[in-house]
């Protein structure tokens, strides 16, 4: 079988056409106890784009994707981007208005599961087997995606709302860092050596996923699936290197750790997605679990920005490899070790919210992205967050954030994770209601958390509740629902 060279300005999925080529006959996935080759999962890829063109999609045309994680998974993927549609990945935990949403405009549903078709309606489903069983045309696949055209769109995470549809185009994701080795920033390098068996967890729909997954490829990885089954055991199981984790479940890993420190074998890294790790949770899976954690700073709507390795101070998200400034409320850039408004620019970075220009008017300013975190750089430029500027609590008409909040009380050694929220109050307007996992023993007491808090960030910042909880509500992404824990404090649940 002859493979057609790479097109002039080829766009993404061009780049993981080639990897998979030049793989051959090494493992690049594996998956159910079996090995899958390069060559085959690209031979994977060409039946699903033949099929997908069987069916009339094409370039623009949007592809709902209602799948699992597995090979066959991955190559429908990479297929519909090979004919320039736009991949709308569905996943767990979306409304039927989101989902009614997200549909508009897709011509079809490429699923591996019974009963996809009363999800988004009255669109065509295609079976995953079907489009794999399609003849092979056994020469590259022709890729036909436009760069102005969205390649996808990625839900956020909704923890500062309902989760929005974000447009990332191809000519963004043919620029991403991750299928360019000669791009990659000293802290993806030094990752990139640490995914010989990158475990995937999840769903290929989601955009940390396929983006680590891609990032294995390129550094000469293996992919490896797992059952349904406990991080831990699957880590062993899998004699993984190497995985995405939420800070819930990075603090599970260190928890049986701690009870039974028996090893995780071949463990080398863990990314933690979503929100920052809490210093103390650091310390701890640092001592228990070894050098493994980097911590992965970025959003649905800029793809990663900067990235801590497990040499880094705690709370440090190292020095950002982007365009990025910290600015005042008047949108000046201020300077270092003073705390503003983090704005960035980075080749991947999306181009809108689907369907919501008003939005995307607020976020998206003169090429630069409001990520709407508060940080500073310090003076040998690394960056520190310090909060969200919708994480805020008023106190007698004066905002506070949250944030230092919340990393002031989890860095008490009896404190492994803490949460504060907004509680109305008849005598301030607004206070301060902390929710607090314990780490070791009994949690400090509310007196003994005020003191705390007023000693370093004053009074009107103190908790006038402590709520206990020894498990931390998520949202569907996996990150802290901030929202729950706030009608908890509320009293609406």
């Amino acid at each position: 079988m002859a493979e057609q060279p790479p097109g002039v300005g080829e766009q993404f999925p061009g780049a993981v056409l080639d990897l998979l080529a030049d793989a051959g006959g090494r493992t690049v996935f594996e998956h159910a106890g079996e090995a899958v080759s390069g060559s085959r999962l690209l031979a994977s890829v060409r039946r699903a784009a033949a099929g997908l063109r069987g069916h009339g999609v094409g370039p623009g045309d949007g592809v709902a994707m209602l799948l699992g994680a597995g090979p066959g998974q991955f190559a429908a993927v990479v297929a519909a981007h090979v004919v320039g549609a736009r991949v709308v990945g569905i996943r767990q935990g979306l409304t039927p208005r989101q989902e009614h949403r997200l549909a508009s405009g897709v011509v079809c549903t490429v699923t591996d599961r019974p009963g996809a078709a009363d999800v988004l309606g009255p669109v065509p489903a295609l079976a995953l087997a079907d489009l794999l069983s399609a003849p092979d045309p056994a020469v590259r696949p022709r890729v036909t995606a436009r760069p102005q055209d969205v390649a996808r769109l990625i839900h956020t995470s909704g923890s500062t709302g309902e989760p929005k549809a974000c447009a990332q185009t191809y000519a963004a994701m043919t620029a991403g860092w991750a299928l360019r080795p000669d791009a990659w920033p000293p802290a993806v390098r030094e990752l990139a050596t640490r995914l010989d068996r990158f475990l995937v967890l999840g769903t290929l729909a989601s955009q940390v996923v396929m983006e680590y997954g891609l990032l294995t490829l390129a550094a000469g990885g293996v992919l490896v699936t797992a059952e349904a089954a406990g991080l831990p055991a699957a880590l062993v199981r899998h004699r993984a290197s190497a995985s995405v984790t939420t800070v819930a479940r990075l603090a599970e890993l260190v928890a049986q750790a701690r009870r039974s420190p028996s090893g995780l074998g071949g463990l080398r890294a863990l990314m933690v997605s979503g929100s920052p790790p809490p210093p103390g949770l650091l310390r701890e899976a640092a001592e228990l679990l070894g050098p493994v954690v980097f911590h992965g700073y970025g959003q649905t709507e800029t793809g990663m920005i900067s990235m801590a390795t497990p040499g880094e101070a705690p709370g440090s998200l190292g020095v950002p490899p982007v365009d990025l400034e910290i600015r005042d409320p008047g949108g000046r850039p201020v300077p270092a070790g003073t705390d503003g408004e983090i704005f960035v620019r980075t080749p991947g970075q999306g181009c809108g919210y689907w369907d919501d220009p008003a939005l995307t008017a607020e976020v998206f300013v003169d090429g630069w992205v409001r990520t709407r975190d508060l940080g500073h750089l310090d003076d040998r430029g690394r960056l520190w967050l310090t909060g969200r500027t919708r994480d805020i609590v008023i106190v007698n008409a004066n905002v506070h954030y949250t944030g230092p909040v919340e990393r002031l009380l989890a860095g008490h050694p009896a404190v492994a994770e803490a949460y504060a929220v907004a509680v109305p109050d008849d005598r301030t307007g607004e206070a301060v209601h902390v929710f607090a996992v314990p780490a070791a023993g009994a949690l400090p007491s509310l007196e003994e958390m005020r003191a705390l808090v007023t000693a370093h960030l004053g009074e009107a910042c103190a908790p006038v509740r402590l709520t206990p909880i020894t498990e931390v509500p998520l949202t569907a992404a996996g990150k802290p629902d901030k929202r729950r824990l706030a009608d908890l404090a509320r009293g609406h649940v």
